[in-house]
């Protein structure tokens, strides 16, 4: 089995040394030649563009940012569509609109290919340790055959039904965690105002009903600390936005996340977007004591 890989950021560089330290040999290539440039010393091949990636590969994994560079990556003059791909397996990871994933499955099978949608939950150390959450939209068989794949990769992989459906379940889990940092960064404005220590305030809050395991892995950022990045303000805005944008075209009202996106955007506005999610509490509460300054 030849396997390709298309995204070198941080999610797909950790994704690429969990394949290798399981045997597996990669072709890589990403548009960002720094990034690319960055990876040539860990061995894997390196590809001129994305179609040559499909050329030499029978399963093709891709997970870079948003719907249009995933659109210009299948259906661009270099594309993967752009060769011959019978037979091949596309396995898109980047977390997209459903319609899009949608989009891009018909396209590759009218081509000859396959494609599954198959965003995860976890973090960078979790893809490191090979216990990543698959979350997959497709066909069965297309399903089993990436498991060759997914099986590096992930603790369970979860088919969730046709082609878009792994994208909308992680944009569900997605728009939870983004609404739940909306509300941790109110609770702890509005108990900063009340003056209420912040350290004292999130111990209580890791034995509270709402208490997670995101909030004791990050409890240390959350108080001021620096500590490893997961996932940044930037990209969870991007993911919120493509759910309002989906509630939006299939009539779903989405106030609550209509809030959390803005205090998202307000961020990444601010120069914020590339902290990690665990920055946004801070970010929120320093900015609306600059707004409401303590009497």
């Amino acid at each position: 089995m030849k396997i390709g890989l298309v995204g070198l950021g941080k999610m797909g560089r950790a994704i690429a040394r969990r394949l290798t330290s399981q045997g597996q040999a990669l072709v890589v290539w990403d548009r960002d030649q720094n990034a690319v440039q960055a990876h040539a010393a860990e061995g894997q091949r390196i590809a001129p563009d994305a179609r040559a990636v499909a050329a030499e590969s029978d399963i093709i994994i891709s997970i870079i940012s948003e719907d249009s560079g995933v659109r210009v990556l299948f259906q661009g003059d270099r594309g993967f569509l752009s060769g011959d791909v019978t037979g091949k397996l596309f396995i898109e990871m980047t977390t997209l609109q459903p319609m899009t994933a949608r989009e891009i499955a018909s396209a590759a099978e009218a081509k000859g290919a396959r494609m599954i949608d198959s965003p995860v939950l976890g973090s960078i150390p979790t893809a490191h340790e090979g216990k990543l959450l698959a979350l997959v939209g497709g066909r069965l068989e297309d399903v089993v055959r990436a498991r060759m794949v997914h099986d590096h990769l992930a603790r369970r992989v979860v088919h969730m039904g046709p082609a878009g459906s792994g994208c909308a379940m992680k944009l569900a889990a997605n728009l939870g965690m983004a609404t739940y940092l909306q509300s941790l960064s109110e609770a702890l404005s509005l108990g900063q105002k009340q003056g209420l220590d912040l350290a004292l305030m999130l111990d209580v809050l890791g034995e509270a009903p709402t208490a997670n395991a995101w909030l004791a892995m990050k409890k240390e950022i959350l108080k001021g600390a620096t500590g490893d990045m997961t996932m940044d303000i930037r990209t969870m805005r991007k993911d919120v936005m493509s759910a309002v944008a989906t509630g939006a075209l299939t009539g779903v009202a989405m106030p609550v996340s209509a809030g959390a996106l803005s205090a998202l955007s307000a961020a990444v506005a601010s120069g914020w977007g590339d902290k990690d999610l665990a920055e946004l509490p801070r970010f929120f509460r320093e900015t609306m004591l600059q707004v409401y300054p303590q009497s």
